[in-house]
């Protein structure tokens, strides 16, 4: 299973949790409360997590292809929820 992380600093980090897997959740088995969420795609999975000032993804996929669809998945929603704010997550891979 390949992994990658990303922390993306924003005072709404429980609001954009939510809203993403609200958002999710109409196509897709989606798991989530205030704190914490679990998006599971078809082709992969994005945990996430919301702490103060901090919004933490975790995107899981069998292989590098279904990894990025994760990513731009995430990526896409986020940038568009988050627009004012012009969040951008950074994708780190384990070392």
């Amino acid at each position: 299973m390949l992994t990658e992380t990303a922390n993306v600093p924003t005072a709404l980090a429980s609001r954009y949790l939510q809203q993403l897997c609200k958002h999710f959740a109409h196509k897709i088995a989606v798991r989530y409360d205030a704190a914490s969420g679990d998006a599971q795609f078809p082709w992969g999975r994005c945990a996430m997590t919301a702490t103060d000032g901090v919004l933490s993804l975790r995107a899981e996929a069998a292989d590098a292809e279904a990894l990025a669809r994760v990513k731009a998945v995430v990526d896409n929603h986020l940038i568009r929820f988050a627009w004012k704010e012009g969040l951008k997550p950074e994708w780190i891979s384990p070392g």
